[in-house]
């Protein structure tokens, strides 16, 4: 059974794909098609989906730092949103009831809230979908999104507490204490776990057994252990070798968790209404998150990129209106209300989020005109003085080439990053490395690049090369550019778009090396 559902997801994904739309479109669809030619969904593919959010949320972890957290441009606009989002929410659908308009009508107060609370939150397996795939998981917007998230999860514990009645237990209390005094044997385990097949076990490991199965046994939720344990992880130098290792298989067990949504709703003709109805309301959402994180000090692009990352509805929807359903305070016709919006709203943000950036361009003089004016460290100006050649990119291939330039021709180069624990780690050594996101429009306009003969574009993914490339050529520079690609496809495409070389990783890698050999020989 498991076979046709990914067979039916693939062929989806894969059409979807062509149209240059993300593959998660296509396999909700496929689970929205297979719903209706009768299938159902397995236990099999319920775990294999809560495997995918669980791998997922360990990754997270992995990448986050409380640091982030506790910054008021992520818990007040979190704390803002939910509060507003649930009160107007469940205001709107008790004046619909009032209109007698089926599932509405139905509603008291007390139901109206909690699906109201339901409709408030985003989904973390959405954003951090879109983010991985356009590269922006480091940049500003991508870490306030992903902070935002992680804060409604903590409000999903107090709520599950609360509305089943489950507490934490004296081992949640173990766990507070233990899990601190254990790190620096946790870090040792990691250390020799080396770069195999053991690595990718030992997130396996941490993340359900650590993670997920201890928590629930302390009476606390699963997934936010999953959470806790990446982010005790997250300091350790090997944490994003780490999360590469699970990448693929954690997409693979994701694409369960979007068949499930579509296999899981009751379709009838009113589920499809009410949901319908639920997605007018849902620009009023986007425009919380916006004006909320614009009040405290953000850009307004960064402001923009971040409501967009988060402008659906939740999978955590589903279990708000599952444990209400269970309380009789609502029918269980709401939970297929629930993921026929998820679904839709994944539907409709995907593309948005695509070209957020080309949105942003176009409304950007009216945004502006209520963008504060105070800007945070990570958003002020690039000074690029006396700078001929431009990296941007600073992992292995940009600090490589970095070093190789600056050894022939000190003061001329200049690397720039979206990671500011990157940024400091190169001053800290002595090099010209400056903070900035170069898929950012403002950026382009902020900096004078009029000396800079040479840019090199070294950035992990193949789309923020590609962002980048866009943003210099639309800024009007007509120096040399570089650009490194995995693939051959990848430097076609570069190519075509105008850049002056490429440098194939994988290929150029072993010439490299080859190179050196024979310089070690001479």
């Amino acid at each position: 059974m498991e076979l046709i559902y990914f067979a039916s997801a693939f062929i989806c994904g894969f059409a979807v794909y062509q149209l240059r739309l993300p593959p998660l479109i296509g396999f909700l669809l496929a689970g929205f098609a297979l719903n209706l030619a009768g299938y159902d969904s397995t236990e099999l593919l319920d775990k294999i989906a809560a495997l995918g959010v669980t791998l997922l949320l360990f990754s997270i972890g992995l990448k986050l730092k409380v640091a982030n957290l506790i910054k008021p441009q992520v818990w007040a606009p979190a704390t803002l949103h939910i509060v507003f989002s649930s009160a107007l929410f469940s205001g709107f659908m008790l004046l619909l009831g009032m209109f007698a308009l089926p599932l509405f009508v139905d509603l008291s107060w007390q139901s109206a809230l909690l699906v109201g609370f339901a409709l408030s939150f985003s989904s973390t397996v959405f954003a951090v979908k879109v983010l991985e795939e356009r590269g922006e998981m480091a940049s500003l917007h991508g870490k306030v999104a992903i902070g935002i998230l992680v804060m409604q999860d903590i409000f999903a514990v107090i709520f599950l507490a609360i509305s089943t009645g489950k507490v934490p237990n004296i081992w949640a209390l173990v766990l507070l204490i233990a899990l601190p005094l254990l790190r620096p044997v946790l870090y040792w385990v990691l250390n020799r776990s080396k770069h195999g097949e053991l690595l990718p076990l030992f997130g396996f490991f941490f993340a359900l057994v650590a993670g997920y199965h201890a928590f629930e046994f302390a009476g606390l939720k699963g997934d936010l252990g999953a959470l806790i344990i990446g982010m005790i992880f997250a300091p350790h130098k090997k944490a994003g070798e780490l999360s590469k290792s699970l990448l693929n298989v954690k997409d693979i067990l994701l694409v369960g968790f979007f068949l499930s949504i579509g296999l899981n709703a009751e379709l009838t003709t009113h589920s499809l209404l009410v949901a319908l109805i639920l997605i007018l309301i849902l620009p009023i959402k986007v425009l919380f998150y916006y004006l909320f994180t614009n009040m405290f000090k953000l850009r307004a692009r960064t402001s923009l990129l971040t409501s967009f990352s988060l402008s659906n509805y939740s999978e955590f929807g589903l279990i708000v209106c599952a444990v209400a359903a269970t309380n009789a305070l609502i029918t269980s016709e709401w939970l297929a209300v629930m993921a026929i919006a998820v679904a839709i709203t994944f539907i409709i943000a995907s593309p948005i989020n695509k070209r957020s950036n080309e949105i942003y361009v176009k409304i950007e003089h009216w945004l502006l005109k209520f963008e504060s004016k105070t800007r945070l460290a990570e958003e002020l100006p690039v000074n690029l003085h006396n700078t001929k050649i431009v990296i941007f990119g600073m992992g292995r291939i940009g600090t490589g080439a970095y070093e190789t330039i600056n050894i022939s021709h000190p003061g001329i180069v200049a690397g720039i990053d979206i990671k500011p624990e990157v940024v400091d780690k190169h001053i800290k050594r002595g090099r010209k490395v400056l903070l900035a996101d170069a898929t950012d429009p403002d950026f382009w306009q902020r900096v004078n690049h009029s000396k800079v003969e040479t840019v090199m574009l070294a950035m992990p993914k193949h789309m923020q090369n590609i962002f980048a490339l866009e943003q210099l050529q639309a800024s009007g520079y007509t120096g040399q550019v570089t650009a490194i690609a995995n693939y051959p496809d990848q430097q076609k495409e570069l190519e075509a778009m105008g850049v002056h070389s490429t440098y194939n990783f994988y290929l150029e890698a072993g010439s490299g090396f080859a190179e050196h050999v024979k310089q070690n020989l001479n």
